[in-house]
């Protein structure tokens, strides 16, 4: 490539020169957009294919073991109803199926409330009880989404059988009421073992995959960045 020395252009050269310049950059531009327009596409049906691919293993998987946990309920006399079921098999394998749960509440929660936070006034006007005050707050402590936790509803149904204040405990009954426990998604986890017998778990989320040993991912990662963290 042949440099220019911009000293011994005129200034008509100049701006000839800029012109031309710009108008390469904005070819760039177009061309990084075009090529963008046809990876991204492409790359989308990939991932939509792996996608399919894993909520296909994942019906095969539930719908072997609802057999196995049908046979189960027919020989032992007795259906569970745990959230997860947990299978291993001679060699040290496991697959564990379930589902979670969040806590979830409807609008007679804020009544509930509303009610303990009277009792707590009354005992803030007697002076008296303070660390009981302190406990019932905690108790009451919502989460950063704004909901109870049902851990702690359970703490506090136990502190009103203690205070034994009808008051207190139709404020905790209500808020039991208006339980809504929220499924949110169904799991599998597995594990395998290696030569040595220790559990290896197997990645499902893409997250959690490795790339292969050959693949080199520096590209995306900052200078400063050290890699072997990654």
């Amino acid at each position: 490539m042949t440099t220019i020395d911009l000293n011994q252009l005129s200034e008509t050269q100049l701006k000839e020169a800029l012109k031309l310049k710009q108008e390469a950059r904005k070819h760039d531009r177009t061309a990084y957009k075009e090529l963008v327009n046809e990876v991204v596409p492409s790359m989308i049906t990939t991932i939509q294919q792996a996608s399919n691919a894993l909520s296909k293993v994942k019906e095969n998987v539930f719908s072997a073991f609802e057999d196995l946990l049908k046979m189960k309920v027919d020989i032992y006399g007795i259906k569970e109803t745990q959230q997860s079921h947990t299978f291993s098999d001679e060699q040290g394998h496991t697959i564990e199926i379930g589902y979670n749960v969040v806590d979830g509440w409807d609008d007679t929660v804020n009544s509930g409330i509303a009610k303990i936070n009277a009792y707590i006034k009354t005992l803030a006007a007697k002076q008296v009880d303070a660390d009981t005050i302190t406990i019932i707050h905690h108790l009451l402590k919502r989460d950063p989404k704004g909901n109870l936790k049902s851990s702690r509803v359970l703490e506090l149904s136990s502190l009103a059988d203690k205070l034994n204040n009808e008051f207190f405990i139709d404020g905790v009954r209500i808020i039991k009421e208006a339980y809504r426990p929220i499924r949110t998604s169904f799991y599998i986890n597995a594990t395998t073992l290696d030569k040595a017998g220790n559990k290896i778990n197997v990645p499902l989320n893409i997250a959690s995959v490795p790339f292969p040993s050959r693949f080199d991912y520096s590209f995306i990662l900052p200078n400063q960045v050290d890699q072997a963290v990654a």
